[in-house]
Formats: structure tokens, C-alpha cells, sequence
């Protein structure tokens, strides 16, 4: 969070009052805040990069969520969600685990979080070709350590590409493309909170160009 955001929401949080950008009227508020984050706010404190008084005035009462690999159980749960989530705004057909594929997901120490979890139940949406997501669909898509080859993805997208080839189905690259496009374009804009200017940077791409393939990218989900 820039210096200038923290001193401002420092103000609204101490003064219980702001102006609107532009505005000239002082407007009341009365909340409560609730923040989450995964950066260590009291190393930050101590580098200098975020502030002690903001940080006195959210952390009122912490809540520490243990990693996904220290709660697994919830995996199940968490990856029926996702896969659920992800199959509704790909426009895709809903999707579920088979009781196995479950199975090999737990073990998982997942390295990258529930973030990696939620990313693995993109892919499945967007590639798996059956209604039921088995262990073959898996794949390699797991990630074994943190620091795996960022082109192992290729492989299930191989593994659809050859089952899509083995049905008789046309026109694979439009298609593919597409979904790729969503995935990106969501999977950014995910990360970055909706702000389209950060997922740009993030991808290598003009503001834009994210925009006008988003809106392509909704236009086909609305027809």
C-alpha cells in the first residue's frame, strides 16, 4: 500500500471523516474494518514501508489462518468451491471431483497456498473433458515443489488438446485460445483485486488491450 494510502486511511480510521475525490463535503463514517494480508506487517513496520500507527489501528484483534498444508482437511471443501466457481465464470459445464482424484489432492503440501489450489481448479475447469475430474486429469498439474517449471501447465493442456483431437472436435485453436485468454485475463484481475491497470503490468500488456479482450471475453459469456 503507497505512504500517501496509509496516511489517508489512517485519517478515516482515527477521524472517522473523509472527502470524496473532488468532493468539497466532509462525510461521516462509522465502520469497522476487517484486513487481510499475507505480508509479515510487523517486518514491514520495521523496514519502514508501512506504518506503526496504521498497523495499531487494524490490529485490533488477529486472527492467524494456518496455511493450507497444516489444514488440509478443508482441501475437499475449498477445491469443490473453486472448481464450481471457476466452471461458472469460464461459461463452462460444472464440474466435480471423483472420489480419488480427492484423494491425490491431499497429500499435496501445497507450496503456493490456497492460491495454488484455487489456480489448479482454474485449469481443470478450462482443460478437464469430462464432467467428473479423475486422477488422469490431474496430471502433473500438482506442483511438486515451489520451484517447479513454469511449463509443466503445457501438459494438460497437451492431455486436452489430444482427448478434444481423439473426439472428432474443430476449430481447437479459436477455442483454446479463448479460454486461455479468460483464464488469464480473470486469473490477473483476481490477483490484483479488479485493478486492471496493475493485472496489465502484470502480463505484459496495455490497460487497453486487458479491457478489450475482457469485454470480448464477457460478450461471449452473455451470448
Amino acid at each position: 500500500m503507497p505512504a500517501m494510502l496509509q496516511t489517508r486511511l489512517l485519517r478515516v480510521l482515527a477521524e472517522g471523516e473523509f472527502f470524496r475525490v473532488g468532493g468539497r463535503e466532509l462525510i461521516k463514517v462509522d465502520v469497522r474494518v476487517i484486513a487481510a494480508t499475507h505480508q509479515d506487517l510487523d517486518a514491514k513496520v520495521r523496514e519502514g514501508s508501512f506504518r506503526a500507527d496504521l498497523l495499531h489501528r487494524l490490529d485490533v484483534v488477529r486472527l492467524q489462518l494456518p496455511p493450507l498444508r497444516e489444514r488440509k482437511g478443508d482441501v475437499p471443501a475449498l477445491a469443490a468451491r473453486f472448481l464450481a466457481q471457476a466452471a461458472k465464470k469460464l461459461g463452462a459445464p460444472a464440474k466435480r471431483f471423483h472420489p480419488e482424484a480427492l484423494k491425490r489432492l491431499q497429500p499435496h503440501d501445497w507450496p503456493g497456498n490456497v492460491r495454488e489450489l484455487e489456480n489448479l481448479c482454474w485449469r481443470l475447469a478450462a482443460l478437464a473433458p469430462g464432467e467428473a475430474i479423475t486422477p488422469r486429469d490431474l496430471g502433473n498439474a500438482l506442483r511438486t515443489t515451489a520451484a517447479q517449471d513454469p511449463g509443466d501447465w503445457t501438459r494438460p493442456l497437451a492431455q486436452a488438446v489430444r482427448e478434444a483431437l481423439a473426439r472428432g472436435d474443430t476449430a481447437l485453436h479459436a477455442t483454446l485460445r479463448e479460454r486461455f485468454d479468460q483464464v488469464l485475463l480473470e486469473t490477473a484481475l483476481d490477483h490484483t483485486e479488479g485493478h486492471r491497470q496493475q493485472a496489465a503490468e502484470k502480463l505484459g500488456l496495455g490497460r487497453n488491450t486487458v479491457t478489450r479482450k475482457l469485454g470480448a471475453v464477457r460478450g461471449r459469456n452473455k451470448s
